[in-house]
């Protein structure tokens, strides 16, 4: 290998100052411009580490993981809340219940909750609106059934159906209907009186295969301020009973006296309904006094 040399140089003359050489020769950044280095770099890492902890920290409070975020678990055939969740705007399910042995409740704070079945257009085909004051169900049809599957109630356009074994109207002042009510059986609860009245029209009772009118422990009493009439088409009219008392009948005919203290009477019908009273013979005395009809 061959090394240049140069001859030194010679005394006295004049060359490059060695401290000017050394500082052409120097390398990097010194000074302030380092000191900036550095406190950037330090910014850099100490915002670095903010990330990372407010990372680990929203993770740890949202609880997220592989199945959901927090309360919220997600698999493939449900989706399902723990605890108690609140939501802002709408919600859509197909299906909500409640874990095994615990109660599902659905409460708003504000002012009401509304359940809403929708079809694929958007529209409503029915509704059921629970507010402060009032609960309001919008469909074709509404029903209640039993656990077991038993009709309680059920009302539609045409009818209402009441499938207990026993309706029952505990208000001081009854049932009000406003048109006919067709039933097999009305009766009061024990120790009450049973009282079918129309203030200001007419009482109607009507039934293909006849009217059973009982009363077990008491009396029972028919009052018009017009007419009452007593129609059977096809079989009779029966009035079972110890004692059958009509005391408003009018009397007509002399018949004969029975026995002291006793005077005997006969019942007769006029050819348009009416009944009075005459007085006992050995035989009939109706046709006697039939003018009185």
């Amino acid at each position: 290998m061959v090394l240049q040399q140069y001859p030194p140089p010679a005394e006295g003359a004049e060359g490059p100052d060695t401290e000017e050489q050394n500082d052409d020769h120097r390398l990097g950044v010194y000074g302030w411009r380092k000191r900036c280095l550095y406190l950037l770099v330090l910014l850099l890492l100490s915002t670095l580490l903010v990330n990372i902890a407010l990372t680990i920290w929203i993770l740890r409070v949202t609880c997220l993981n592989t199945e959901g975020m927090g309360q919220l678990r997600i698999t493939s055939d449900r989706v399902r809340l723990d605890g108690v969740s609140e939501f802002l705007f709408s919600l859509y399910a197909q299906e909500i219940h409640s874990k095994q042995d615990t109660s599902l409740l659905i409460h708003s704070e504000s002012q009401n909750v509304t359940l809403q079945a929708c079809n694929g257009k958007g529209g409503v085909l029915g509704s059921l609106n629970l507010g402060p004051q009032s609960m309001e169900s919008v469909g074709q049809h509404f029903e209640v059934m039993t656990s077991t599957g038993k009709l309680l109630f059920s009302a539609g356009t045409e009818q209402v159906v009441v499938g207990a074994d026993k309706l029952t109207i505990t208000g001081s002042d009854g049932a009000q209907c406003e048109h006919s009510i067709e039933t097999s059986l009305v009766r009061a609860e024990h120790s009450m009186d049973l009282r079918l009245e129309a203030p200001t029209r007419s009482l109607h009772l009507d039934a293909p295969k006849g009217v059973h009118i009982k009363a077990v422990s008491g009396s029972g009493q028919a009052v018009s301020s017009m007419d009452i009439s007593l129609l059977s088409m096809d079989g009779v009219l029966i009035l079972d009973a110890e004692r059958v008392q009509l005391p408003r009948l009018p009397l007509s005919g002399e018949g004969e006296k029975g026995s002291p203290g006793e005077q005997l009477y006969e019942v007769c019908v006029c050819p348009d309904g009416r009944l009075y009273l005459s007085k006992a013979g050995h035989t009939s005395t109706c046709h006697d006094n039939s003018h009185n009809c």
